[in-house]
């Protein structure tokens, strides 16, 4: 039976988890979401206090972490790093302000990287982030690049943080978001872009539902005729 590998690449706030989640569960494969990766790594540097200036501690450090993503019986995300669960934690404003900055480091993302791929092999996945269809997976049988005005953008991510009980404005996380694209775009170590093959879809004006459809349809019909684990 065929495996296939679903990139989801795209901007904070795009959408991107919340569509990869739902597809993952209409067509059987199974989602991860390398956000909580990189945040669940942000949370344990800062946690840790390990400098980031200093490669070889933080190196160290990184070929120790032991991090596990899952889901539980509800489909609700966990998130455990060395042993302690951190599902909440990674959310927090203050990962927020410093993932984009950790996640530059090529430390940091040739291990997860690593990981990444690991987790994969020999599974029908549906992968997002921000380098997956370049970096990851360049050799995805199906790519999608996820995206959404600015404004469009800050207020899903404003709406989910007050959602969680955080207190925050709309125009703090506006002006985060924006940082985080600068940051995410410029940086030299895999920067964000969409893969020469991927699919780009504006979200801006479109209904969840119809996202959810167009994506799955596109992984059918790339597997059509051929025997593979998607319903």
């Amino acid at each position: 039976m065929k495996t296939i590998r679903v990139a989801i690449d795209g901007p904070a706030g795009a959408g991107k988890s919340t569509v990869a989640k739902q597809v993952a569960a209409l067509l059987g494969m199974e989602y991860i979401d390398t956000g909580a990766m990189y945040r669940a790594v942000t949370w344990a540097i800062i946690h840790e206090n390990i400098p980031l200036d200093d490669e070889p501690q933080l190196r160290a450090f990184l070929a120790s972490l032991r991090l596990v993503v899952e889901h539980d019986a509800d489909g609700r995300q966990r998130v455990w790093v060395n042993g302690q669960e951190v599902s909440e934690q990674i959310r927090s404003p203050q990962v927020t302000e410093f993932v984009s900055v950790v996640a530059a480091r090529p430390a940091v993302r040739e291990r997860l990287v690593d990981m990444q791929r690991e987790i994969a092999r020999h599974k029908c996945v549906i992968m997002d982030g921000r380098d997956i269809g370049t970096v990851v997976f360049p050799d995805a049988e199906v790519k999608f690049f996820i995206t959404a005005s600015l404004d469009v953008r800050a207020m899903r991510r404003y709406q989910q943080l007050v959602a969680r009980g955080h207190e925050i404005d709309y125009e703090t996380v506006k002006q985060e978001l924006h940082r985080r694209d600068e940051l995410d775009q410029n940086r030299v170590h895999s920067p964000l872009k969409p893969a020469e093959d991927a699919i780009i879809l504006d979200t801006s004006q479109m209904p969840l539902a119809e996202v959810v459809e167009r994506v799955s349809e596109t992984i059918r019909q790339a597997k059509r005729g051929e025997q593979s684990c998607i319903k």
